[in-house]
């Protein structure tokens, strides 16, 4: 079993910037992805980013894209989200997600508790 526990999330002022971190432990961890969700309340868990370990690539979701930045400490297991020029509408708790698997779409194994990010203008 994989455990991921998100940090980071705080309030920030619109134009702001953030980092989230994601710690994974457990088993030997060997993970195919990490990467970051979004959910907020009566919509479905948004996809934002996500990195490949094996070579490092990356996807984002095009709202976010030249605004965050998906990164990989190799020494902690863990990835982190620079999120910069934050939007009201990044308003959102940002959810880890580990392992699985990327067809058209990433579908996570594990998934984290969640971390708030409050985005005012």
């Amino acid at each position: 079993q994989v455990q991921l526990v998100e940090s980071g999330g705080r309030s920030v002022q619109a134009g702001g910037s953030l980092r989230l971190s994601c710690l994974a432990s457990g088993r030997t961890f060997n993970s195919s992805f990490m990467g970051w969700f979004r959910q907020t309340p009566g919509k479905e868990r948004e996809f934002v980013a996500c990195m490949r370990w094996s070579d490092s690539r990356t996807y984002y979701t095009d709202s976010v894209k030249g605004r965050f930045s998906i990164s990989r400490d190799y020494a902690k297991n863990a990835v982190n989200l620079q999120m910069n020029n934050l939007k009201p509408e990044d308003t959102a708790v940002y959810i880890c997600a580990a392992d699985g698997y990327y067809f058209t779409k990433y579908v996570p194994r594990y998934w984290g508790q969640g971390t708030q990010v409050t985005v005012s203008s």
